[in-house]
């Protein structure tokens, strides 16, 4: 029994003096990427109105009574297409009379013709007088200038009849109906309103401290907040030379493309991105980096984590920065170019850590 009491005592402080093995830190693989210098930039959004390229308030030339329309509201038309007619009556009758009184214009150009070259001969032979001679050169005078103005009034016959008739100017949509037949219109008074088929535009106006930076060809995004979010790229067609409301200058913006979903009139907005100066004064080059990067320390501070490759551990660097962007931040010290740092976890993250980089190429992030 005493034996056994003995090999129980040996067992137990050799127990007691074997080493314990220690436990090995675990290494933390972390999302990373190499930083590269870029121009700070700022974005301002400005909203403005959505409208066709090509828009018109069509209308007759001449007075009179609608007899027919044959289009209606939201039908798409052909150019030259007719859209409405005037009662034709009255315009064909003046048509006639115009054509009559040219003909009778006509006839009496004739006769007075005629007759100045007969007194024409007649003074060469001296059979009459000077006087006569001038009195039918005068008449004929008189008749070929009555010619003309008949001739004139029947060009504006002929025009009215064609006034009298409203075609569409260009392949489009009739976004207004404004007469109904039997309905009295006068010259200038809109029928139709049109909208061509020949893109849309974003009409925003700029504020003068931003008209500076803007230039012609110019591409920006134009968001549609009633269409689901939807984003077009834009050029910059136009650009006022003088401000207008609250001194603001229009300035226009050509879609590269018409969405079905879009329509005249819809909100659009617009993103203009400049280079300018971050909160700090700072206006030369800046690292960009996504804002998972980037973790608050105390005091307003901001701070990464930058890896060391010689002893493969991340320190924790305070940053200075500038502008946020499109969830990216911009930092104008506080990193260096090429520097790699973690993108993402970085609130699970302390200085001196040990860590792995995640397999995968450098990537420049620019």
């Amino acid at each position: 029994m005493r034996s056994v009491w003995c090999v129980l005592s040996v067992l137990t402080l050799l127990g007691c003096n074997q080493p314990t093995t220690p436990t090995s830190e675990h290494i933390r693989p972390i999302a990373w990427m190499e930083v590269q210098r870029v121009q700070l930039e700022q974005i301002r959004r400005l909203s403005g109105t959505l409208a066709p390229v090509e828009a018109a308030s069509l209308s007759f030339e001449v007075n009179g009574k609608v007899a027919s329309v044959g289009v209606k509201l939201g039908e798409t038309v052909r150019k030259d297409q007719e859209l409405a007619r005037l009662d034709q009556r009255s315009f064909r009758l003046g048509l006639q009379s115009a054509q009559a009184s040219l003909a009778q214009a006509t006839a009496t150009l004739t006769e007075a013709e005629n007759e100045y070259h007969r007194y024409a001969e007649l003074l060469k032979q001296g059979v009459v007088s000077r006087s006569g001679f001038d009195n039918a050169k005068g008449a004929f005078e008189t008749a070929r200038s009555g010619a003309a103005v008949a001739e004139a009034q029947l060009d504006i016959a002929r025009k009215n009849l064609q006034d009298s008739i409203l075609l569409a100017p260009y392949d489009g949509v009739i976004t207004r109906r404004i007469i109904e037949p039997s309905q009295q219109v006068a010259a200038g008074q809109t029928a139709f309103e049109i909208e061509g088929n020949h893109g849309l535009e974003a009409r925003v106006m700029v504020p003068e401290t931003l008209i500076q930076e803007l230039r012609k060809e110019m591409q920006v995004p134009v968001h549609f907040p009633a269409a689901d979010g939807l984003t077009v790229k834009g050029i910059v067609s136009e650009i006022g030379t003088r401000a207008e409301a609250a001194n603001a200058f229009p300035v226009v913006v050509r879609l590269t493309e018409a969405p079905p979903r879009l329509r005249g009139g819809m909100t659009a907005e617009v993103d203009f991105t400049f280079e300018a100066s971050g909160r700090s004064g700072h206006s030369d080059s800046s690292i960009r980096v996504p804002v998972s990067a980037v973790a608050a320390g105390s005091g307003q501070t901001a701070h990464v984590f930058v890896y060391d490759s010689d002893k493969e551990v991340v320190h924790k660097r305070q940053v200075q920065t500038e502008n946020l962007l499109n969830n990216e931040v911009y930092i104008s010290s506080g990193l260096e170019q090429g520097d790699i740092i973690a993108t993402a976890g970085v609130a699970f993250l302390r200085d001196g850590q040990p860590v792995t980089l995640l397999d995968q190429q450098v990537k420049l992030f620019n």
